[in-house]
């Protein structure tokens, strides 16, 4: 099966072409009863009297489509035709379906789910049903060259499907005895047909699945599944049994103490699997319209049925894997994996926080700290930028971006909440995320997308108190509300460590984003924009260091998430900076190597100290396995990142399970420090997208030995180092296209790049090939 793609991302076996112009109608099934109702098709029966060699089904839906011809499925993709903000746009597909065609009489059947578009969105307190509307609905034309076979209009057909209710939290109950038949017409319904675009990103599609790694009864009779990694997947089953008999599949992400079956981190969200037998033979399912995070799976049969297999199938946006690491801690290794499962569980389509519960939202917080990470793991630059236009068009007038995008509570505000956007740290993800596809693929097309957005984000940073310094209000929802560094832990509650206060940390962002978007306007030739933001971000930074620096050199809440962003974005006055330094020492080392950071502060915390030379402290930090740390979760069995440090106790108690999600990416974004300061490959901003490197490894020694690679446009780049008594050997390979500078600094005795010299305080270029270069470390 061909998919015929637009923007030249096409599937497997696919071919790239031109932007398709439908003539067709968006056509609803008049038997639809609405959301949480049965599922239902549109079809159409057409004659052929010669088979065409090349013959090109394009098409798309409100709601989700599963599209049959002649009984067999059209190509493989999932969950299309995607989620965007369908008010703004929504993406289509083209598939080559000429050997699904035969000569004399053929059918097209599109079965229609609730999907994004109209299911709850939203948590139990506030849930958002029929989002962007409440008609299902398919669109669909079909040709050969030029000449059109069949299209949707209202001569077509519709009827009920076997999917008896779906919905993203709900599940998927399905009753295999029902058979689609013709019962009813369709409605042309009222559309725009300007809003429909080529899918701007791979589609979802299936990983290899997976087989249990053990399983077991309980006392009632139900067996439960353990597939051994938690992932956003379904479960496919082969079945055996009479008509009628049912089987129920309950997901779960942990098990409690005893292997109490745990999945009241759901909350809402019923996450289930109903299947009843038509009873001829051996039976084939997976759920068509929806997904599930677990590990997890537990079956209930009732009636006579018997479950002949099982397994889990990922699924995902990103399926192919751009960059790895290893050392010689496993457990290390096993926290990069885990990201990578997190990563690959959280874009399905957007890039959500989790795909569990009653929530799976974009989360721009989120997705801004975890962008650098994610193109080091996957390719996730079309991913991405689809993304941004959905923040963009969620951006409000006033210039706050939302903290989630797609945003359904900019259709459907929430009576009480405020307004759910204008969060510092979440809506810089229109700052940071574009910034981030210009250095892993030199996309300056990206920036020149967002500027406008970056800049209407600013004056709405610069107005929430008329000035450099952003003095958030208290109460949820308000004009300028910020989340701060969110799940910032405190330690014993009893004498609670330092945090950020949330003013430091809505200016320190302010900084961040205002300095950043004055680079971009450099990089666009945006020269008159460039000096009005560095003057800004010149006010800003001496506003801080007024209000937040003592004259001791000691910043305001001396806590590791002001100390690590301060350092890292160059907010430390010179004349405090030795003085600084031992704050900021004495801090991390108080906590005996425990994290105090949350989301804004983790993934800074350790490229700062690496960069200050404290790399015996970053060590001790990453490698600490008491909570919070990043290896005390993988010492608990995680094989996903969690969302709180502190998700399960270390006798297995689930904590606080109303916002307790074990499949997280966000502090999986201390990979970026692994591979671009431990591995030492950093991308360049005056050459974007790999063109040029610097190599410049931080030597962590208990890591020894380090291995990284990752494909860049160019090819793949790999680097890695050993430590043997002191002696540190590196190896370091370039595809052509790419340089490396390597640089003598006064830390690295003895430093030598393929058997030759280089001097202290000297820059050198490495070209395409295998190099080996040495120091005493």
């Amino acid at each position: 099966m061909k998919t015929v793609s637009a923007h030249g991302l096409a599937g497997e076996d696919g071919l790239a072409g031109s932007v398709f112009h439908f003539t067709a109608s968006m056509i609803g099934p008049a038997c639809d009863g609405g959301q949480a109702t049965q599922g239902t098709f549109v079809a159409r029966e057409f004659s052929l009297d010669v088979v065409p060699a090349e013959a090109v089904l394009s098409l798309s839906a409100l709601g989700l489509y599963r599209a049959f011809l002649n009984g067999k499925r059209v190509g493989t993709d999932l969950l299309t035709p995607g989620w965007t903000c369908y008010d703004d746009r929504i993406a289509y597909q083209a598939y080559d379906v000429a050997k699904l065609l035969q000569p004399g009489n053929n059918r097209i059947e599109i079965w229609l789910g609730d999907g994004w578009y109209r299911s709850q969105l939203m948590w139990a307190s506030n849930p958002i049903l029929n989002c962007w509307g409440d008609r299902t609905g398919a669109i669909a034309e079909l040709r050969a060259g030029g000449e059109l076979l069949v299209k949707t209009d209202d001569s077509w057909k519709s009827g009920f499907t076997p999917v008896v209710r779906n919905g993203i939290y709900y599940g998927e109950d399905y009753d295999a005895r029902i058979r689609p038949k013709d019962s009813h017409g369709v409605d042309v319904l009222s559309f725009d047909r300007a809003l429909l675009v080529p899918h701007e990103t791979g589609a979802v599609k299936e990983l290899d699945a997976l087989s249990p790694t053990d399983s077991w009864t309980e006392a009632d009779g139900r067996t439960v599944f353990d597939f051994g990694q938690n992932a956003g997947a379904y479960v496919r089953l082969r079945l055996r049994g009479v008509a009628g008999a049912k089987v129920r599949v309950e997901h779960s992400e942990v098990l409690g103490p005893d292997r109490f079956f745990d999945n009241r981190n759901y909350r809402s969200a019923r996450a289930e699997v109903s299947y009843t037998l038509s009873g001829q033979g051996e039976e084939d399912y997976a759920p068509l319209f929806t997904f599930f995070g677990f590990r997890y799976a537990r079956i209930t049969v009732t009636g006579e049925a018997e479950l002949t297999a099982i397994t889990m199938v990922p699924i995902t946006s990103v399926p192919l894997t751009a960059g790895g690491f290893t050392s010689g801690v496993a457990s290390v290794n096993r926290l990069v994996e885990n990201t990578i499962w997190s990563q690959r569980s959280n874009f399905i389509e957007v890039p959500t926080d989790c795909p569990q519960r009653d929530e799976r939202l974009g989360w721009t917080g989120d997705a801004q700290v975890f962008a650098g990470t994610a193109c080091w793991l996957a390719d996730s630059h079309s991913f991405l930028k689809k993304y941004l236009r959905d923040v963009i068009h969620d951006q409000r007038a006033n210039g706050a971006v939302s903290h989630f995008s797609p945003d359904p509570t900019r259709l459907h505000p929430i009576d009480g909440r405020g307004d759910w956007a204008g969060s510092t740290g979440w809506g810089d993800a229109i700052v940071i995320i574009p910034w981030q596809l210009y250095l892993h693929y030199g996309d300056s097309a990206a920036l020149e997308e967002c500027f406008p957005a970056m800049l209407r984000w600013l004056d709405y940073l610069w107005g929430i108190s008329d000035g450099p310094i952003i003095r958030p209000p208290a109460v949820w929802g308000a004009h300028g509300f910020t989340f701060g560094d969110w799940l910032q832990p405190v330690g014993d509650n009893r004498k609670p460590r330092p945090t950020i206060a949330d003013d430091c940390a809505a200016t320190l962002y302010h900084f961040i984003s205002t300095q950043l978007t004055a680079k971009i306007a450099r990089v666009l030739g945006e020269t008159v924009e460039a000096a009005r933001l560095e003057k800004r971000a010149q006010e800003i930074k001496t506003a801080f260091r007024h209000e937040f620096f003592a004259p001791s050199g000691r910043i305001a809440h001396n806590d590791q998430t002001s100390w690590a962003l301060a350092f890292l974005y160059g907010l430390v006055p010179p004349e405090y900076e030795e003085a600084a330094q031992g704050y900021f020492r004495r801090v991390a080392e108080e906590t005996d190597g425990v994290i105090g950071t949350g989301f804004i502060g983790t993934p800074a915390l350790l490229p700062a100290l690496t960069r200050l030379g404290m790399v015996d402290l970053a060590e001790k930090m990453f490698l600490n396995r008491k909570v919070p740390g990043w290896l005390y979760q993988v010492d608990r069995g995680a094989t996903s990142i969690w969302e709180r440090w502190d998700a399960l106790s270390e006798d297995g108690t689930i904590y606080d399970p109303d916002m307790n999600s074990y499949n997280h990416y966000a502090y999986g974004a201390v990979c970026q420090w692994l591979f671009e300061d431990v591995a030492g490959i950093k991308p360049l901003e005056d050459k974007p997208g790999f063109e040029e490197v610097l190599f410049d490894p931080a030597i962590l020694p208990a890591l020894s030995p380090v291995s990284a690679w990752h494909d860049t446009r160019f090819g793949r780049i790999e680097a890695g180092w050993t430590l043997e008594e002191g002696f540190v050997t590196c190896r370091l390979v370039l595809p052509e296209g790419v340089t490396a500078r390597l640089e003598g600094k006064s830390e690295r005795k003895s430093l030598q790049a393929n058997g030759a010299n280089v001097e202290h305080g000297k820059e050198i270029r490495l070209g395409a090939g295998e190099h080996k270069i040495t120091f005493s470390n």
